[in-house]
């Protein structure tokens, strides 16, 4: 996938969590997916973005869609990951696309409750 410069962010789905570390509670980071081909694949991951509020709301909501199994095809090596039921959708602010696939420069802005994680996709090599 090229690189695909100056979008201001978009909806990626809200596939799992890393446990918290230091000072800061509920969770460390937010696992990122998005679809390619009716798959649903990995594309990294957010720690920034949250106030304390936020992260306690997120993670009561996180609760129910707790599950054994990661819900994307191929993840990579991640220490304590918590997954979940890919039900939510995010608002992530980001610079650009990598070749791999991956978001770069990541900040969390809020849950998107008006989408549909099933329209969230990769997007196109430009």
């Amino acid at each position: 996938m090229a690189k695909s410069k100056g979008e201001p962010g978009g909806r990626i789905i809200i596939v799992g969590y890393t446990e918290p570390s230091g000072s800061r509670e509920y969770f460390g980071a937010l696992l990122l997916g998005a679809y390619k081909n009716g798959k649903l694949l990995y594309v990294g991951k957010v720690g920034t973005g949250f106030t304390r509020d936020v992260l306690a709301s997120l993670y009561r909501k996180f609760q129910p869609l707790k599950r054994k199994q990661p819900p994307i095809e191929v993840l990579p090596r991640i220490q304590r990951a918590t997954f979940l039921s890919p039900k939510l959708v995010a608002q992530i602010s980001y610079t650009e696309w990598t070749k791999d696939g991956k978001l770069r420069t990541r900040c969390f802005s809020g849950l998107r409750d008006d989408k549909d994680p099933k329209d969230v996709v990769l997007p196109e090599a430009k």
